[in-house]
């Protein structure tokens, strides 16, 4: 009952903490100059408070479109909106400053934001508080985000902005050669093996110097064996035990061994006398990211 009289009470102290924001801000409209409006934005970001600072930015510009703070507005919006996790709102933000003034000394910088922000908004509250296995979720913002980094490094490979560019670029090339894995992973487990053989050959191809072609090259393995292309699957089992002899799939002499090996799967007796009913061999899958973290 104590916790049912104290919710009100906290709903109304948050209600006023809004509106001591918003009579804040509308002081601050009411009579402030372009350099004390933009002072008082700097004000926000270094407090952090970032929906204040949006918002103060915003009203700088919506009042002096033409002023001198106008460019550096616009630019620290991107930041603004960012720190206040609006990563859509980051990522427009920066393309419209790079729309407008695509030859600004800081546009790199634009470009560098949205990249981040394109990646942090595959990012939910929980993910932020949670550990989660980031290369189970939808991939379509780390593509976006390798791309966001990829025109940075392109077009401004001098930009101070690049070196950290070009580190997350490397992580986000390993994410998605993970994310690759995990699919093949699935369909192992759906029974559609040739679906699961192509997402380790992509990986092979596409993905060289990632951690992940280790367990792409098994895949493939793998899935050759359970389609019967059993050349095909020594073919991969070599690649893999030339690159990778200390790979788990690989005995001692460098023979593929799971419960589906070119010997046949892998039946234990219950198996055997349950006519497969039982116990039957696993599903195979692959995960050896402890073992090869750094790219090769």
């Amino acid at each position: 009952m104590k916790s049912l009289k104290v919710t009100p009470f906290l709903l109304l102290l948050a209600l006023l903490v809004g509106c001591a924001g918003n009579d804040e801000l509308d002081d601050l409209s009411a009579d402030s100059g372009e350099q004390q409006m933009y002072e008082n934005a700097q004000r926000y970001l270094r407090s952090r408070n970032y929906d204040l600072a949006v918002r103060s930015l915003q009203l700088l510009e919506s009042r002096y479109p033409f002023g001198k703070y106008a460019e550096q507005a616009q630019l620290e919006l991107i930041y603004a909106h960012y720190g206040a996790y609006e990563h859509e709102a980051a990522v427009e933000a920066a393309d419209r400053f790079i729309r407008l003034h695509p030859q600004h000394p800081s546009v790199d910088y634009a470009y560098y934001m949205k990249g981040l922000s394109a990646y942090s908004a595959k990012s939910d509250i929980f993910a932020r508080f949670l550990p989660t296995d980031e290369s189970s979720r939808d991939m379509k913002h780390a593509r976006e985000a390798f791309a966001e980094f990829a025109q940075l490094v392109a077009r401004y490979p001098n930009s101070p902005y690049a070196a950290d560019a070009k580190a997350r670029m490397v992580h986000l090339r390993n994410l998605l050669a993970r994310h690759e894995i995990l699919v093949a992973n699935y369909y192992f487990r759906r029974g559609a093996y040739l679906a699961a053989t192509n997402r380790g050959r992509y990986v092979v191809e596409n993905f060289q110097r990632t951690p992940a072609v280790a367990d792409g090259l098994a895949v493939m393995a793998q899935g050759y064996i359970l389609l019967g292309m059993n050349d095909l699957a020594e073919d991969a089992i070599e690649v893999l035990k030339l690159n990778y002899p200390d790979y788990p799939a690989l005995d001692k002499d460098g023979n593929f061994r799971s419960d589906y090996s070119l010997d046949g799967p892998e039946r234990s007796i219950i198996n055997r006398v349950t006519l497969g009913l039982f116990d039957p061999p696993e599903v195979p899958e692959f995960d050896t990211r402890e073992l090869y973290r750094q790219p090769r």
